[in-house]
């Protein structure tokens, strides 16, 4: 997958995270996590574009290092959501999954990124996409 074909892949998980967050319940619950879950989802792809636009390795490194970590966050409040059944984990198994391809393909690049020989903190991370 090229650069373009992965800003457009994240632009649409982003699309996806707003209108997740459109369906959340309006208790006090719903509100806090749906902001959390909002900025994280939403900033993959901002960051992404930023990472296109590294200039050293040492650049790319470290943006790319921030969309791994928003990638983790916005995969975390899906599993709150999920599992404190403030949605119904059918409808959230589509995002779900995506965000666990999107993290499974940033981890990978990370790594490569860094050389075969240096660990990332992910590098041990496993789940079932």
């Amino acid at each position: 997958m090229n650069q373009e074909q992965m800003k457009m892949r994240t632009k649409e998980f982003a699309k996806k995270v707003i209108s997740l967050c459109r369906q959340l319940p309006s208790t006090r619950e719903g509100q806090l996590i749906g902001t959390q879950f909002f900025r994280a989802g939403t900033a993959v792809g901002a960051n992404y574009r930023s990472t296109c636009r590294a200039r050293s390795k040492a650049d790319f490194i470290a943006k790319l290092g921030i969309v791994l970590e928003e990638t983790d966050e916005s995969l975390y409040w899906l599993e709150i959501l999920a599992e404190n059944r403030i949605m119904n984990a059918n409808l959230l198994a589509g995002i779900t999954s995506e965000a666990k391809e999107l993290l499974a393909i940033f981890i990978s690049s990370l790594t490569t990124a860094k050389g075969r020989g240096e660990r990332t903190p992910y590098s041990n991370l496993k789940f079932a996409i």
